[in-house]
């Protein structure tokens, strides 16, 4: 029975490595290490409860070892959108800004737009964008208030 178990953790590790191929998330790589290394202590013919243990054992050293790692590089990386473009450019009124609304025209589009500070902000008045809410961008006037 011991020579045949090679087939069950060969099994596994087929099985694991699909898991993570389908998330690629790193949810079951460590997995598919740890049965790897059971599926060649089935093939020295280890008795089952050593093939167990060694797959416990590398599995949750290579858990230990690799998650950490991952999500601090994970963590670290800022995903850039094309949204992120519009912030800190200059833009146009098109329609009058206040704290319930109003359209701005910045980097070739327009925008829905409300007043960072509740101001009421006329047509045609120069604002530079301060902050994204979705698809509305949060403007204040620029202090010489020019009038394009």
């Amino acid at each position: 029975m011991t020579y045949l178990l090679w087939l069950v953790w060969l099994g596994a590790v087929v099985l694991f490595v699909l898991a993570e191929a389908a998330t690629a998330q790193l949810v079951s790589i460590w997995f598919a290490l740890g049965a790897v290394a059971a599926l060649l202590a089935a093939l020295l013919r280890v008795k089952f409860v050593g093939q167990f243990w060694t797959f416990i054992l590398v599995s949750a050293i290579a858990l230990a070892a690799v998650r950490p790692l991952a999500f601090r590089r994970g963590r670290d990386r800022v995903v850039h959108t094309n949204a992120d473009r519009v912030l800190d450019v200059a833009g146009r009124v098109t329609e009058t800004v206040d704290a319930d609304g109003g359209i701005v025209y910045a980097d070739g589009k327009s925008w829905s737009a409300r007043s960072a500070d509740g101001e009421v902000i006329p047509v045609g008045t120069r604002v530079r964008v301060e902050r994204m809410e979705g698809v509305r961008l949060f403007v204040r006037p620029f202090p010489e208030q020019a009038v394009l």
